[in-house]
């Protein structure tokens, strides 16, 4: 692998509901907003000799790479370390009830029935791991926003903080394989020894997928 691709499902109808889904096997995926999301990110990679399209098991992330890579022989592999959140409890609740939940836990806390961030970091860094394995040039990688986030801050020699700053929907990231093994590098190291860096001032946090 010699670039990788990041982008961000389009909009979901649960995320346009304001909830979480952590479920993979929850069926309802992108909005009719979305699905024109996902048909622009297709526009803005006509031109990328992509030669491999990773995604979740999700079907907001699997539908939006179908409509991106629509009329293109691109394989599929789905990677189920690169899934969202596990939220346990708050599965199918506002999403601003899970978002004060974090808000206020250590990095190593899980919701009941769910999984702590420090664990879903180390998750993130065996799906990217699986990435950087693969032995295609160029890859693209439909996922969700909080690996998409933990990764990019990684790549600026940044932590995760509790709420992250929202990374927007369907629009991609280009990285090279040293960018992304640096960054996976970073957050390895952080899910082991997690500690909270301070939030930047002024964004908006992740919603949730």
């Amino acid at each position: 692998m010699e670039t990788v691709i990041l982008a961000r499902h389009g909009e979901s109808e649960l995320s346009a509901a304001g909830v979480v889904s952590g479920d993979p096997a929850e069926p309802r995926g992108l909005t009719e907003l979305g699905r024109e999301q996902a048909r622009q990110l297709g526009a803005s990679l006509a031109d990328e000799p992509i030669e491999l399209c990773v995604t979740s098991e999700f079907a907001r992330a699997r539908e939006t790479a179908d409509l991106a890579l629509a009329g293109r022989d691109v394989p599929r592999l789905v990677v189920p370390e690169l899934n969202d959140v596990r939220f346990g409890e708050f599965e199918g609740r506002p999403f601003d009830e899970y978002r004060a939940w974090a808000g206020a836990r250590a990095p190593t806390e899980e919701p009941p029935g769910g999984e702590s961030r420090a664990e879903v970091a180390a998750r993130y860094v065996r799906g990217f791991r699986r990435v950087l394995e693969r032995t295609e040039r160029t890859v693209l990688v439909v996922a969700h926003g909080l690996p998409l986030r933990y990764t990019l801050l990684a790549l600026k020699d940044l932590d995760p903080t509790p709420i992250v700053e929202q990374v927007p929907l369907a629009e991609p990231y280009r990285l090279r394989r040293d960018e992304l093994e640096r960054a996976v590098a970073r957050l390895d190291r952080w899910s082991r020894t997690p500690v909270w860096a301070e939030a930047l001032p002024g964004f908006d946090s992740q919603r949730p997928g």
